[in-house]
C-alpha cells in the first residue's frame, strides 16, 4: 500500500511539474518562448503601423522569435483595441495604441472596454508631430494669415477628419474655439481619403500627422503653416506652434504599447527593458526621425499617469465642443 500510495504521489508531482513549467519558463527569462501577436488598429502605412514594425523587426532579431504585425481597423481603433483587452495575460498579445484609444474614445461614445481596467501599459515608445497645413489656394503663410482670412470668409473653409473625435478634429476645433473662428468639419473613414481630397483642393485646412504629410509639403503641394504640438518640434526647430499665435491650442499625440490586464509583472519588466534598448538603437531613432516621429520610452507607470492626466484634459475639450461619436 505505502509502496503503491508513493507511486500516486510521484504521478501526481510530475503532471503539476509539466503543468506549471511554462510559467516558471517565463518567470525566469525564457519569455518569449513563441511568437508574440502585435496588434495594430488601423490599416497599414499610418504612423502606428511604421512604428509597429520598425519596433517587431528588431525584437524579432533580438529574441529569435517572431514578433508579427497584425493590423485590426475599425471602430475607431476600438475593434484591434478590444481584441487585445480580450486576449490572454501572457504577454504573447500587444497593442500598439494611439492616445485617442484611451482618452478620447471613451468620452465620444461607449468603448467596449474599460481604459483603466483591461490594459497593462508598457511604455510609451513614439511622440507623433501634427502640423497645420492648407491647401495652396488658401492666401495665409501662418496661423495668423489664416485667422484672419477665416475671419472674413466664415464659409469658404473646411477642414478634414479621420472621424469624429480624431486627433485631427479635436485640433481644429480647439483652434476655433480658441481663436473665434469656424473651420467646417467634414469627416472621413482615415487620415488618407482626407488628405486625397485636400490634396484636390475640395477642403482646404488640415491638421494631421507629419510623416504623411511631408512628401506633400516637400511637392509643394501643400503649405505647411505650424505645429499642433505644445511646444516646437525637436524635428522642425524653425517650425512655430500654433500655441505661440493662438494660445492655448496644443495636441501631443503620443503611441505606446500595451498587454491585457493581468500580465505578470516579470513579462512586462523584460517587455518593457528590450523595447527601450530597440528604440535607443541610433539607426532606429535617426529612421523615425527621417519620417517626423520621435522616439520616446517611458516606465509603466509614467504612461498610466499619461493616461489619467490626457483622459481628464480631453475629455473637457470636449465636453465644451460638444464632440459626439460618429
Amino acid at each position: 500500500m505505502p509502496s503503491s500510495l508513493s507511486r500516486r504521489q510521484l504521478l501526481k508531482a510530475s503532471l503539476l511539474s509539466a503543468v506549471a513549467s511554462p510559467a516558471m519558463a517565463q518567470s525566469s527569462g525564457a519569455y518569449p518562448a513563441r511568437p508574440i501577436k502585435f496588434v495594430v488598429p488601423i490599416t497599414p502605412g499610418g504612423s502606428n503601423d511604421v512604428v509597429a514594425r520598425t519596433i517587431a523587426q528588431k525584437l524579432t532579431e533580438l529574441w529569435n522569435q517572431p514578433v508579427t504585425v497584425d493590423n485590426k481597423p475599425g471602430a475607431g481603433m476600438n475593434l484591434g483595441a478590444d481584441f487585445v483587452a480580450k486576449s490572454a495575460p501572457d504577454g504573447y498579445t500587444w497593442l500598439l495604441g494611439a492616445n485617442n484609444i484611451f482618452v478620447t474614445n471613451p468620452h465620444v461614445g461607449k468603448t467596449p472596454f474599460d481604459v483603466f481596467k483591461d490594459f497593462t501599459p508598457i511604455t510609451q515608445v513614439a511622440l507623433v508631430p501634427f502640423v497645420l497645413v492648407v491647401h495652396p489656394s488658401v492666401p495665409a503663410r501662418n496661423v495668423a494669415e489664416l485667422v484672419e482670412y477665416a475671419k472674413r470668409n466664415p464659409d469658404k473653409l473646411n477642414y478634414g477628419s479621420s472621424g469624429n473625435g480624431s486627433p485631427q478634429q479635436l485640433a481644429t476645433e480647439m483652434l476655433n474655439f480658441a481663436a473665434g473662428i469656424k473651420i467646417q468639419h467634414v469627416p472621413y473613414k482615415g487620415a488618407v481619403p482626407a488628405i486625397t481630397d485636400l490634396l484636390a483642393g475640395r477642403i482646404q485646412v488640415f491638421i494631421g500627422a507629419v510623416n504623411s504629410l511631408l512628401p506633400h509639403i516637400r511637392d509643394g503641394k501643400l503649405r505647411m503653416l505650424a505645429g499642433a504640438g505644445g511646444k516646437r518640434f525637436t524635428a522642425f526647430p524653425e517650425l512655430p506652434a500654433i500655441a505661440e499665435t493662438v494660445p492655448g491650442v496644443a495636441l501631443d499625440v503620443w503611441l505606446g504599447v500595451f498587454m491585457p490586464a493581468g500580465v505578470p509583472r516579470d513579462i512586462v519588466t523584460k517587455a518593457n527593458a528590450d523595447i527601450a534598448r530597440v528604440l535607443q538603437m541610433p539607426d532606429i531613432k535617426n529612421s523615425l526621425a527621417s519620417q517626423g516621429i520621435e522616439a520616446v520610452t517611458s516606465t509603466p507607470e509614467a504612461l498610466s499617469n499619461i493616461i489619467r492626466d490626457d483622459y481628464a484634459r480631453w475629455g473637457k475639450v470636449i465636453r465644451e465642443a460638444d464632440i459626439k461619436a460618429d
